[in-house]
Formats: structure tokens, C-alpha cells, sequence
């Protein structure tokens, strides 16, 4: 039962980003709308639900389905980045730079913040 109500959270969260992003014309994923909400959400609790963690992990054992359907699509539309190649490979060389120097950046934080606050106590 936890794991359906971390489910329903998840769903929620998702359908609100939906929400917003029909009514104010946002050109942005109903899914990253509602992730940003719900981070902002976590970020005001301070905590996560042990029903939101737990349904959480059960995504992540299948993330690699999650991004199948966009990289079938990018199969199937190869041939209209025929003369492109050179800037779409450029844009995910970029893309994944700047993600993984953003996620080493983070992390750091977060570690220099845990270990501010164990000396804290």
C-alpha cells in the first residue's frame, strides 16, 4: 500500500505540471513541471514520505524503459538529422558536460553542507 500511495504523489505531481503547462502555454514537459513542483515541495517539508521513497526506487530499477521511447524516436527521425549530425552531437557532448559538472558541483555542496552540520551537533 505504501508504494501505491507514492504512486498517487507522483501522479499528482505529474497531472499539476500538466496542468500548468496547458494553462499558461508552457513550452515545457508536463513531467519536468511537475518534478520542479514537487522538488519545491520536498525542499519546504525538509523531508521525503517513506511512500514517495519507496515508489521512487521502484522507478529507478526501470529507468532505462522510461528513456527507450526517445531513443526509438530518434531511430525512426535519423533521417531528418542527416545534415545535422555535427550540431546534434555537439548538443549532447555539451548537454552531458554540463549535467555531470553540474551533478559534481552539487554533490559537493552537499557534502561540504552534511559535514558543516555533523560539526554542528
Amino acid at each position: 500500500m505504501p508504494m501505491l500511495r507514492g504512486f498517487l504523489i507522483l501522479v499528482v505531481f505529474f497531472l499539476l505540471g500538466e496542468a500548468l503547462r496547458v494553462l499558461f502555454v508552457i513550452p515545457v514537459s508536463g513531467g519536468v513541471l511537475g518534478m520542479i513542483l514537487m522538488t519545491f515541495t520536498l525542499m519546504l517539508r525538509g523531508r521525503v514520505s517513506d511512500d514517495l521513497a519507496s515508489a521512487s526506487q521502484a522507478l529507478i530499477s526501470v529507468l532505462v524503459l522510461l528513456i527507450m521511447p526517445g531513443v526509438v524516436g530518434i531511430f525512426f527521425l535519423a533521417s531528418h538529422f542527416s545534415g545535422q549530425w555535427l550540431a546534434v552531437s555537439a548538443a549532447l557532448l555539451l548537454g552531458t558536460f554540463l549535467s555531470v559538472l553540474t551533478t559534481l558541483l552539487l554533490m559537493k555542496y552537499m557534502l561540504r553542507m552534511t559535514a558543516r552540520g555533523g560539526a554542528d551537533d
